[in-house]
């Protein structure tokens, strides 16, 4: 059975990610010239601060010098946390939106931007917001109607401490 680099790169990285309390989102290789790129995407349910994400740079870099899994050839290592506009693709990450408004894709043609309330393991509850005056409106969308989701940045959002006072 042949292992992909990004899958001994996960199993020799996920013991230190998860030791800062952060979870393994993504491991990309690159070519940036002649050298590699290893880019490292963290995240938690508080998300990842810079700090946090320095840290484990050092471990990380600290775990690669002891191993021959990136090989001789240089590398530039990358450590960081998603973008607002990563996709949504775990059910950890609806977790994590729930609050937020997010743009769906569904796999039958459409297309249905809504407000996450809720996520269990068989879908999410959707406030979809009203057009022109109306209310919101309530729906359900299961985990296998959606084909790609992403968060909508919204500048003008008030923060849930705001709303509570």
């Amino acid at each position: 059975m042949s292992t992909t680099q990004s899958e001994r790169l996960r199993a020799l990285l996920e013991p230190l990610v998860s030791a800062a309390d952060l979870d393994l989102d993504e491991i990309e290789i690159s070519r940036a010239g002649r050298r590699r790129q290893l880019r490292i995407t963290v995240d938690s349910d508080e998300g990842a601060t810079l700090d946090a994400c320095a840290e484990l740079s050092r471990a990380i870099s600290e775990k690669l010098d002891e191993t021959d899994a990136m090989g001789e050839e240089e590398y530039v290592l990358e450590v960081g946390s998603p973008g607002a506009e990563r996709p949504l693709t775990e059910h950890r990450h609806y977790a994590r939106a729930v609050g937020r408004l997010v743009r769906f894709h569904l796999g039958d043609g459409g297309e249905v931007v809504a407000r996450i309330l809720t996520a269990d393991g068989e879908g999410l509850d959707l406030e979809v917001p009203g057009v022109k005056g109306r209310k919101p409106t309530a729906r359900r969308i299961a985990f296998a109607e959606i084909e790609r989701a992403r968060v909508e940045i919204e500048f003008n959002r008030k923060d849930k401490k705001e709303e509570e006072a």
